[in-house]
């Protein structure tokens, strides 16, 4: 068994037209939303062996707000990345470990969700990630493998899915 953890990005800084994707920060919203995840990822108990992140200054901005204990891995093939790419960062990083985070980019991560979770083992969590993964979410996936290149389609349960609005109503949707 193998544990798999995704964090998207918090919420990115638009108001300097002028960067490149790849170059955008973070807002303050999104800010204090990464300070509070980190919170909640750190309380939520797992020891991960290993964090595997893309460049991009967000992800670089969310993690520094969020977890800037853990010391991440850059790994260029994690912006933008597809649900391929993905897999294929796994079975590249995931070491000896038991307990690898991810934090990236959707639509690949939301795309994760549909991908590791078969259709047995869907469940109230599934259904909220599946209809939106919002910027700063954290999900925790049970994969049903010994070993990290043996990800696979429909090889796990999503037993853990957090939103910041869930932590505070305030994070939600602007109107």
């Amino acid at each position: 068994m193998k544990t798999l953890g995704l964090i998207r990005h918090a919420k990115s800084d638009w108001s300097d037209s002028d960067k490149r994707d790849f170059d955008r920060g973070l807002n303050a919203r999104g800010k204090r939303g990464a300070r509070l995840m980190g919170k909640h990822i750190r309380a939520q108990g797992t020891d991960w062996d290993r964090l595997v992140a893309s460049p991009a200054e967000r992800v670089k901005m969310t993690l520094a707000e969020a977890l800037p204990d853990l010391d991440p891995q850059w790994d260029r093939r994690l912006y933008l990345a597809s649900t391929e790419a993905i897999c294929d960062v796994i079975r590249d990083k995931g070491g000896d470990g038991d307990a690898l985070l991810l934090a990236g980019h959707n639509p690949g991560l939301a795309d994760m969700v549909l991908k590791l979770v078969a259709p047995g083992s869907e469940n109230d969590l599934f259904d909220e990630a599946k209809v939106k993964f919002p910027t700063a979410s954290f999900a925790v996936f049970e994969l049903a493998i010994d070993d990290w290149a043996d990800i696979a389609e429909g090889c796990g349960t999503l037993v853990h899915f957090t939103r910041p609005r869930d932590l505070d109503p305030e994070l939600g949707p602007q109107e």
